[in-house]
């Protein structure tokens, strides 16, 4: 095995293991350089690698960082946050920001309203500590009255949805936009970086039900999809290790 090799092996044992977790500095490129009595480019190859790989993050003076493990969700599905979360062992947290009975405005809101009232919600999902989602959703009431009696500051509304409200056919569209400055500051990021926004509208028998933008840091959320050529999509996730 080549030493870089055994560099990128040895690192890589450390975090999947858990000896490394999330957040973690690994050592500094000197430091692996006296360590393993190569050169720093040696070293260089071997984080270069990890990082390639999704492992590690280098940030520019402060060193180079266990990765925040990434979010994944099949594209065609509708994810239930909190139990992605939790299935990959981690800790979910949610907070309902906003929370607004109202009127719709404008052509695609009385549309989703079809007649009555909306709620109209902002809550913010992490994992680990680290925020995940920024979600605004928008709920008709005429589709899924029971809403309004909902406790969203201890449920989240699209975990509610999936077990109360029962849709037959979604739409996703999902887009690259920049951080505005709330995303920014409550999804700890920097203005203008780099995000996916996922917009979903349901319907049950042709009646909105809701539409929602969740809005994922970049680094932190895949969209995965496996499909079949002889059937209808197959959705899966897929582990990244």
């Amino acid at each position: 095995m080549s030493l870089h090799r055994r560099i990128y092996a040895d690192l890589e044992g450390r975090i999947l293991s858990g000896d490394l977790s999330p957040g973690d500095r690994i050592p500094f490129e000197h430091e692996l350089t006296d360590r393993y009595g190569c050169s720093r480019m040696t070293v260089s190859k071997a984080i270069s690698e990890l990082a390639g790989r999704g492992l590690v993050t280098r940030r520019r003076r402060a060193g180079t960082f266990v990765a925040q493990p990434k979010a994944h969700a099949a594209v065609l599905a509708i994810p239930d946050l909190r139990a992605e979360v939790i299935e990959r062992g981690q800790v979910y947290g949610y907070v309902l920001l906003v929370r607004i009975e109202r009127e719709p405005e404008g052509t695609d809101e009385i549309e989703l309203a079809s007649s009555g009232r909306l709620l109209d919600l902002t809550c913010l999902h992490s994992a680990d500590g680290a925020p995940l989602a920024l979600e605004h959703r928008l709920i008709a009431l005429g589709a899924a009255p029971q809403a309004i009696d909902v406790d969203f500051q201890t449920v989240p509304p699209g975990s509610w949805l999936l077990d109360s409200a029962p849709w037959t056919e979604a739409e996703n569209r999902i887009s690259a936009v920049a951080a505005d400055a709330r995303a920014s500051r409550l999804l700890q990021l920097k203005p203008g970086a780099a995000c996916l926004c996922v917009e979903r509208r349901t319907w049950r028998d042709g009646q909105g039900v809701t539409r929602v933008w969740q809005t994922f840091p970049g680094e932190r959320y895949d969209l995965v999809a496996r499909f079949s050529s002889a059937h209808s999509p197959v959705l899966a996730k897929e582990p990244r290790r």
